[in-house]
């Protein structure tokens, strides 16, 4: 689910290529590595891009500890749909009902924070609107 069609989770540093489950875990790069400033860097201009003049949410642009993390904040969410929607030709109206029908509060009310899983959310969309290739 790459593509500009779908929506995008956040990055991984589980393996050279991400999202390796034989390799899950941070990266380890403290907020001064040089190495990790040019990542986030290069990952903010295209978003700001891709959404001019829009806060970018952190999740966006930082990975998770496991680096395999499915879920991004609504707040990542919203700030996807825009693209979602101009490449699939949909209502905004449509793909923010599928975001919050694949959202999930709290658990019991107070664990964690609200999520929205990015797999299911994206294969609600090909189940609903077709498969882009």
């Amino acid at each position: 689910f790459s593509g500009p069609g779908y929506f995008h989770s956040r990055p991984s540093a589980a393996g050279a290529a991400g999202y390796d489950a034989t390799a899950s875990g941070g990266s380890n790069l403290g907020p001064t590595n040089a190495q990790l400033i040019t990542r986030v860097n290069g990952d903010v201009a295209k978003l700001q891009a891709e959404n001019p003049g829009t806060p970018i949410p952190v999740d966006l642009v930082t990975t998770s500890g496991s680096g395999l993390d499915p879920d991004i904040s609504p707040a990542a969410a919203q700030f996807q749909v825009r693209r979602v929607v101009l490449e699939r030709k949909i209502s905004e109206a449509e793909v923010a009902r599928l975001v919050l029908e694949n959202s999930e509060n709290r658990q019991w009310g107070f664990l964690g924070e609200p999520r929205v899983n990015v797999l299911e959310l994206n294969i609600a969309l090909d189940a609903r609107y077709g498969r882009l290739h």
